[in-house]
């Protein structure tokens, strides 16, 4: 019997030990990833700022506000046009700033056309 006692502290002393070493091992695996995350998301808002400030000298006031009420009601389309302004302006093929008809008439060709669907009835 006190052999099985024995036994049986044993194995739950290599237990401990092994749960032990399992955690410290995962604390540290978490640690590169939170690093790596943190990293990922000073990028973007780096990023970020970039596009906002190069967006600030190619748009007036007025254009800027409509990109952002944009953005907020589709914001796959905002995002696709702030991409195309920021390349004309890198490429230099803006002479001015854009103004907010400027950017309406952007939009509009940037728009599918709609198909117009009549019924008749036969």
């Amino acid at each position: 019997m006190i052999a099985m006692s024995t036994m049986d502290d044993e194995l739950n002393e290599i237990r401990k030990r092994r749960l032990a070493e399992i955690q410290r091992q995962q604390a540290q695996n978490q640690q590169p990833d939170i690093q790596a995350a943190y990293q990922q998301e000073q990028a973007k808002a780096e990023m970020e700022a970039q596009k906002q400030a190069i967006l600030r000298q190619i748009l007036t006031p007025e254009a800027r506000e409509r990109l952002t009420t944009l953005k907020m009601s589709r914001p796959a389309l905002g995002e696709q046009l702030e991409m195309q302004l920021i390349s004309l302006a890198q490429s230099g093929r803006l002479p001015s700033q854009i103004s907010d008809e400027q950017l309406k008439n952007l939009l509009m060709k940037m728009q599918p056309k709609k198909r117009k669907t009549s019924i008749t009835r036969v």
